[in-house]
């Protein structure tokens, strides 16, 4: 409000000084007077067109505070100091505006080309905590902020349903708890379902901790859900599923909400990466590693080196995808750059009508509305994975996108911490010399969303 209101205060400056002096004073520019008694906007035209006109700045700014004067949404307007002209707002009218205006927002003229957003993209397998909020949030923010400015935006959730905190999660059933399919069901039924989770992956931690020879049942599980088709699958299928549930009514306590959650689950069984690895060895863009640490992984070259080995394998020794080898198949289909497309299927319908969809490597529906093929890409997600963003952008890039990987953007955030204070009020054991502590869901440390929307409701 403030301003267009300068944007039209500026231009009727221009035209006074054109008025009265024959002179064009270019740019415009205001000052914030120091106090209320000088006005809410301070005019500095008259010391630039001094200069120009050879005449002292405050006979420039006595004539022009006259014609000012008349400006709509303007009380008065008085000449100040060597040659301000400071201007006080209809103060009651410009509430009136603003109220108006914030009420009945006009909307921006449309802007071609459809934008994505994706944000929240928790791992499903356990409660969403302060941090994710602090996403989503985030993301739904500047969603809004595209919507006013008239882009047409699609909101992404990515459901990591393959990866490995979900086989953590998996090995602790089996394993730990000694459950079978159904019990697991069952216990999926209960309100917090997705808190037994959050103690279950910690506890498989400590259970790594105690055995290095435990960890190989992490990687015989990823191995089993990747491949689909078995117990372990079916389970990690059944507990991301519910896990994504429960995070979605966390969200909607927010008012946050998604036009698409995208499973990588259907990257992998729709040959999404398939075919992105097909042509990124066309490419030459990656290549096999044949000695030394990496020895068997496939790499993508980079022009940089900075950031960790690990960040840009794209397929480890063993044959299992990296996530960012799965990101750059899914950045390439959010771009239209791959000709493959998911299948469909309704997943809920909001209280309002707004129909969220769910991708699918089954049976699909029909009527859904057209995802991907995006102008410009925003991923919002935490600083720490800035290099792996930009892995995923030279990924693209290297295919011969280069406009379009300009178009694959990181929104990065800081990731959150707990004061001292704060985790030991939680029960957590802190040293004296600690000033902060990171929330870990491996160590099931953290303010869980729901608990903290609780606390705020209550």
């Amino acid at each position: 409000m403030m301003l267009s209101f300068q944007s039209r205060l500026a231009e009727s400056v221009r035209a006074a000084a054109r008025a009265a002096f024959g002179a064009d004073p270019g740019p415009v520019t205001f000052q914030y007077p120091p106090s209320l008694e000088l006005g809410d906007l301070a005019v500095t035209t008259p010391f630039d067109l001094a200069r120009a006109l050879r005449r002292k700045p405050r006979e420039i700014a006595e004539r022009l505070a006259a014609d000012l004067a008349g400006v709509p949404e303007v009380r008065r307007a008085e000449a100040a100091g060597g040659g301000y002209v400071n201007v006080f707002l209809d103060r009651g009218a410009f509430a009136r505006q603003l109220h108006d205006a914030l009420r009945r927002p006009a909307p921006a003229p449309a802007v071609p080309g459809r934008v994505i957003v994706e944000h929240t993209s928790i791992n499903p397998n356990k409660a969403a905590h302060v941090g994710h909020l602090r996403n989503a949030t985030l993301g739904d923010t500047f969603v809004r902020v595209l919507r006013h400015r008239g882009r047409e935006v699609g909101v992404q959730n990515y459901i990591d349903d393959t990866g490995v905190q979900v086989a953590d999660v998996v090995v602790g059933f089996l394993h730990l708890e000694r459950k079978s399919l159904a019990e697991v069901e069952a216990l999926a039924e209960e309100p917090r379902f997705d808190y037994l989770c959050w103690d279950l992956y910690a506890r498989v931690g400590d259970f790594y901790g105690a055995d290095p020879a435990n960890r190989a049942l992490q990687g015989a599980t990823l191995h089993a859900i990747e491949k689909g088709d078995s117990e372990p699958a079916r389970l990690a299928a059944m507990v991301a599923a519910a896990i994504v549930d429960r995070h979605l009514a966390t969200m909607e306590r927010l008012g946050i909400r998604y036009d698409l959650l995208a499973h990588e689950s259907d990257i992998l069984r729709l040959h999404f990466w398939d075919r992105a690895f097909e042509l990124l060895k066309a490419s030459a863009a990656v290549r096999l590693e044949a000695e030394g640490k990496n020895a068997g992984c496939w790499v993508l070259g980079m022009d940089q080196d900075a950031g960790g080995d690990e960040s840009k394998i794209i397929v480890r020794s063993d044959g299992t995808v990296t996530y960012t080898g799965k990101d750059i198949a899914y950045q390439l289909w959010k771009l239209g750059l791959l000709d493959r497309d998911f299948r469909y299927r309704r997943h809920r319908r909001y209280p309002d009508g707004h129909l969220l969809w769910s991708t699918t490597s089954g049976a699909g529906e029909d009527g859904a509305p057209v995802f991907g093929h995006a102008r410009a890409v925003y991923n919002v997600i935490d600083v720490g994975q800035s290099y792996p963003q930009r892995v995923v952008k030279a990924g693209v890039a290297a295919l011969g996108h280069a406009e379009a990987a300009d178009e694959s953007r990181h929104l990065g955030y800081e990731k959150v911490v707990l004061s001292a204070a704060t985790a030991r009020d939680l029960g957590y054991a802190v040293s004296e010399e600690e000033a902060a502590v990171k929330v870990s869901g491996r160590k099931g440390l953290g303010v869980k969303a729901d608990d903290l929307l609780d606390a705020l409701t209550a």
